[in-house]
């Protein structure tokens, strides 16, 4: 099965599910609360190393958004999308964000499924916050490009800072050598005044996009090591790119020797493997291997920790193999 039909299926199943859906319902719960509670205070805990990507300072670590959407990756462990999503309802997502500012993290990723953008809204007009959004619309490719432009152009209008091309889109049209979609998806970001780029798990996705000279302005493509216990066998490795529930960067070698030579900013992301692999010894593998930016997916309670692990790594990093690019 792809890995198209695997994220559409999942999403189609989460909306219903009894928890309250992804974002539909369980996102609405809160749509009344005052949330009183919740103080944005950007910086006041921990500052963040910053890069530039087109005209956005972002900061090195980046909330990753998979957490807030519930969809956490968890292998075969079925039962943690709903502890996920009776965990993160929309109080506490405006609560983790919160604190993600208030420790240096000025800017979140995230794909845009039913809710999200009224959520994120939300927080900005009740709480104040600033961080900044990084979306992929996920709208379907088609020749014409009228459903990608006009939810392109929903997400600018609706506050969105940057945008990129979804990875579950890249993906196929790459290998199927559909790059002149993949240009007008970058160039119809580019025309609505914001950063845009291309997502990738496929490694195929970054070399084609070089070789079209594709005017991304940056990359998120996925980057680990397979160093864990439930990493990839050699034998699992061959055949056409797919999904793998242990593993999210087939090849790390190689997207090592290819993004050397790329001097567009990369934002790594699946960096622990959702969750297999400890922070510390993620953000070592793709700051020293290459990578600008990194994506974090945390709970709020990881925030604290997780940011401190960051800054003692970058601060102490050693024999980067490529220039930082933002």
């Amino acid at each position: 099965m792809s890995y198209e039909v695997n994220r559409r299926s999942f999403m189609k199943q989460s909306l219903a599910a009894s928890a309250g859906g992804v974002l539909a319902a369980n996102l609405g719960q809160a749509a009344d609360s005052k949330g009183l509670a919740i103080k944005v205070e950007p910086g006041s805990k921990a500052k963040i190393p910053m890069g530039k990507i087109g005209k956005l300072e972002v900061s090195r670590m980046l909330l990753g958004g998979n957490l807030l959407t519930h969809y956490t990756h968890s292998r075969d462990l079925k039962y943690v999308y709903n502890l996920t999503a009776h965990y993160n309802t929309e109080d506490k997502i405006h609560e983790t964000m919160a604190i993600a500012e208030a420790h240096g993290i000025n800017t979140l990723s995230i794909h845009n499924p039913p809710g999200i953008v009224s959520m994120l809204k939300r927080y900005r007009q009740r709480y104040g916050g600033t961080i900044q959004w990084i979306i992929c619309p996920i709208a379907e490719i088609t020749p014409d490009m009228k459903a990608y432009a006009d939810m392109a152009k929903e997400l600018v209008d609706e506050g969105t800072e940057a945008l990129y091309l979804w990875g579950v889109r890249s993906d196929p049209l790459c290998a199927q050598g559909k790059m002149d979609l993949v240009r007008k998806a970058v160039e119809i970001g580019k025309d609505l005044g914001v950063p845009s780029g291309v997502g990738a798990h496929d490694l195929n996705v970054i070399v084609q996009c070089e070789k079209h000279n594709i005017p991304a302005d940056f990359y998120i493509k996925t980057f680990h090591h397979h160093k864990y216990p439930s990493a990839p066998k050699p034998n699992e490795l061959k055949g056409a790119y797919n999904e793998c529930p242990g593993y999210w960067c087939r090849d790390p070698q190689g997207t090592i020797e290819v993004m050397k030579n790329v001097t567009k900013p990369w934002i790594s992301f699946k960096v622990m493997a959702a969750g297999a692999i400890p922070p510390k010894d993620a953000f070592q593998y793709v700051f020293e291997n290459g990578a600008d930016h990194t994506l974090a997916g945390m709970f709020d309670f990881e925030i604290t920790e997780d940011v401190k692990i960051f800054n003692e790594t970058l601060a102490n990093l050693k024999g980067r193999t490529r220039p930082w690019r933002s």
